[in-house]
Parts: C-alpha cells; structure tokens; sequence
C-alpha cells in the first residue's frame, strides 16, 4: 500500500465521518424545523395578503355600491327635503292631525334612515369656519369680530355621498360689524 492511498482512504474516511455527523437526528430535526419555518413564513404572508386583499375588494364593493345608487339618492334627496320643509312650516304643521303627523314623521325617519345607510351623510356646518367647498353662501350678517367667517345659521341642509358632495349647505356667514 502506498502512502497516497492511505491519505486518500483517510480522506474518504473523514468524509463519511464529517457526512455521518452532519446526518445525526439533531442537526435532521434542526433542518426540518428551519424548513417548517420558512413554510410557515410563506404561509403567514400568503394569508396577510389574502385578508388585506378582501379589505381592499369589500372597500372598493362599497365603494361601488354608493356610485351605483347615487342618481337614485340624489333623487330621493329632494323628498327629504320637501319633507324637512314641510315640518318647517310651524303654522301649518300644528294644524295637521296628530295621528297624521306622527305618520308622516315615521316615513320621512325610514327614508333618512335607509339614505344614511346608504352612505348619505348631512353636513352640519354651525359655528364651523365657512368653506367654499362644501358651503354655499346665502347671505352674510353682521356679527361680533371672533364670529367673523363662521357659519351662523343653516338655511337648507347639505350631503355627501361617500367622499363626495352631493349638495353643499346653504348657510348665512358672520362678517365684521
């Protein structure tokens, strides 16, 4: 035997030894658990990303849903409030039967109610800073300087439908004296 091939048969042996040692049950289970990890990792992620993906779809769903009814809320929008000026005609209004008017105020509540579920929201702008946006101005009064540009008094109310204008608030400003 020559001392090549007994370096060479040394070297073969530290490789079984070095491959049995690498192979014992503990560095076997150290290496399934690192692969079950990363299995789970994915997993995890996959099942973020699936429940953030049905946020975004119910979201835009809802989304669709108020542009979808929006001609129709628009048009409802005027009953309610031919049914808000109804009410403000004090004189008339008390004259009206009780039972009738009791009536009436139970339908115009189902009819805001379902329009609010449907995402109709009434701007209440008194005592806010008046702003073009969502504000029309009707007239402005005099008032004390800290009133100055706020909004003094709702003449007919306004509504959004979502994010945006439907119709915007009708209001009396305050102005310097």
């Amino acid at each position: 035997m020559n001392v090549k091939e007994t370096k060479n048969e040394k070297n073969q042996v530290g490789v079984e030894e070095t491959e049995a040692i690498q192979n014992t049950p503990q560095t076997e289970l150290e290496k399934m658990t690192a692969e079950r990890n990363e299995y789970l990792a994915g997993w995890q992620r996959a099942k973020a990303d699936f429940v953030n993906a049905k946020k975004r779809m119910e979201e835009t769903m809802r989304e669709y849903r108020i542009m979808a009814n929006e001609g129709l809320i628009e048009e409802l929008l005027a009953v309610l409030q031919s049914f808000e000026m109804a009410f403000a005609n004090k004189d008339a209004w008390e004259k009206a039967d009780k039972n009738w008017r009791a009536g009436v105020e139970h339908i115009y509540n189902q009819l805001k109610s379902i329009l609010e579920q449907n995402g109709l929201k009434e701007i209440s702008p008194i005592g806010q800073k008046f702003d073009s946006n969502i504000h029309e101005a009707i007239r402005f009064e005099k008032a004390a300087p800290t009133q100055a540009g706020s909004v003094l008094e709702v003449m007919e109310k306004g509504y959004t439908l979502g994010n945006k204008l439907v119709k915007p608030a009708k209001v009396v400003v305050a102005e310097n004296q």
